[in-house]
């Protein structure tokens, strides 16, 4: 098989075959295929897209390029979530350890932050000592015993899904459902939890910007997870303004904290709750009472118990920026928008997120927000407050904060936070 031909078939929008995806992704992976071909065939995808058996077969590819973690023997069933990315989005923080707290296993293997998005494992390391990078044995048992851990995914996972990445970030083809699809796919699924709930975040702070594409995306996820033997369902959630009230590293932290004592913003406990009801569900565990367990103490002790686990003081003084400046209300009025991209953006500039992935962040900048969509102000009232350990990177953030905060004179309709569902077909 020719590597050349494949570019050709695609190039010319026919249908690739089992066969030719599998020597496709095996030739790039074993570096018998240059970028330059890779770069080409990835842009035929982008401009023919790819049929539901081609996604399938990719996706499998690209799992079979490295190892399928199997968890098998943990005594017990296994749930997994993951979300496409957004602002303040801290909901797996609290989430793994209530849905633990019912005796279901949660492997989370998650990721570090890039531009506006904020990372889990970037938060997770803002408490002293507590350690990402745990090896397979580690992982078992900690989720023997624990129940619950958030650590970061090993290079032996979907490592085609890696190199393709790269590439595609500099070639203009990131935009692809079926790319997308299978990437985070690829990973999920080998990733070998029984059961995925995927959170497909729509809005200005969001990848997905448009709700019809981001159906399309989930139901093409929904798809390949349960096509590969892997419960799965999606909820499509609002990413036009932040998550909670707080934006970066230490300082979602200290909201998750909250949450697990049985406070916190509406809005995150709404979705966590949905999302462990999900999980639980998946895993056979319907009569159970999800709020009650963020109430009661359950929750937290499955969080204190993994944060020592993996090497986490959970009574550890989280980190605090040296500066801060507040953003005051120029009149009186209600607070009509708040946009995600324009705080994740400013929160990134004020040092809480990174350009490039070898970049370093600071674990206490970022945004606390004391005003959120909707709510009455009046003049001189803070609405936000920014934290930074460098005061040159006030005026950056907020040259993007302030255009994204406006005060009308209208209370604005009420947030709807879940905006859609796509389910298992039968």
């Amino acid at each position: 098989m020719d590597v050349i031909d494949v570019i050709k078939a695609k190039r010319d929008g026919h249908e690739l075959t089992d066969e030719q995806i599998a020597f496709a992704i095996r030739s790039y992976t074993e570096e018998q295929m240059g970028d330059d071909q890779c770069a080409a065939l990835l842009m035929a995808i982008f401009l023919n897209g790819m049929s539901r058996r081609e996604t399938v077969t990719w996706t499998n590819a690209m799992i079979g390029s490295g190892t399928r973690m199997d968890f098998s023997g943990l005594g017990g069933p296994t749930a997994d979530k993951h979300s496409t990315g957004g602002v303040g989005d801290k909901i797996s923080l609290p989430l793994g350890p209530l849905v633990a707290a019912f005796g279901v296993r949660v492997p989370m293997l998650s990721g570090r932050g890039l531009g506006h998005t904020g990372g889990t494992l970037d938060k997770l390391e803002s408490i002293a000592g507590f350690n990402v990078n745990v090896d397979s044995e580690r992982l078992r048992a900690i989720l023997t015993d624990v129940g619950v851990a958030i650590a970061a995914a090993g290079s032996d996972l979907a490592p085609a899904d890696k190199r393709i990445y790269a590439l595609r970030d500099v070639t203009g083809t990131v935009d692809s459902v079926p790319l997308i699809a299978s990437s985070i796919m690829s990973k999920k699924i080998a990733a070998g939890a029984d059961s995925l709930v995927l959170d497909v975040k729509v809005g200005s702070g969001a990848f997905m910007k448009d709700l019809e594409q981001a159906k399309i995306l989930a139901r093409t996820m929904v798809d390949l997870g349960n096509d590969a033997g892997v419960e799965t369902s999606a909820v499509l959630t609002d990413m036009s303004t932040p998550l909670g009230r707080t934006i970066g590293n230490a300082l979602e932290i200290e909201e998750t904290r909250e949450i697990l004592a049985g406070g916190g913003p509406e809005d995150v406990v709404t979705l966590t709750v949905e999302f462990a009801e999900r999980m639980l569900a998946a895993a056979g565990k319907t009569d159970v009472d999800v709020r009650a367990a963020l109430q009661d103490g359950r929750a937290m002790d499955r969080w204190r118990r993994m944060v020592s686990a993996q090497g986490g003081d959970p009574d550890a003084t989280l980190p605090t920026a040296r500066h801060q400046h507040d953003i005051l209300a120029e009149e009186d009025g209600y607070l009509g928008t708040l946009d995600a991209l324009a705080l994740g953006v400013a929160s990134w500039r004020l040092g809480a997120g990174r350009a490039r992935k070898e970049d370093a962040v600071q674990m206490g900048a970022g945004v606390r927000l004391h005003k959120t969509l909707g709510e009455q102000v009046r003049k001189g009232d803070p609405i936000a407050t920014l934290y930074t350990d460098e005061e040159s990177r006030f005026e950056p953030a907020l040259d993007s904060a302030l255009p994204g905060i406006v005060i009308t004179q209208e209370q604005p309709s009420a947030r709807e936070v879940v905006l859609a569902t796509v389910e298992k077909q039968n």
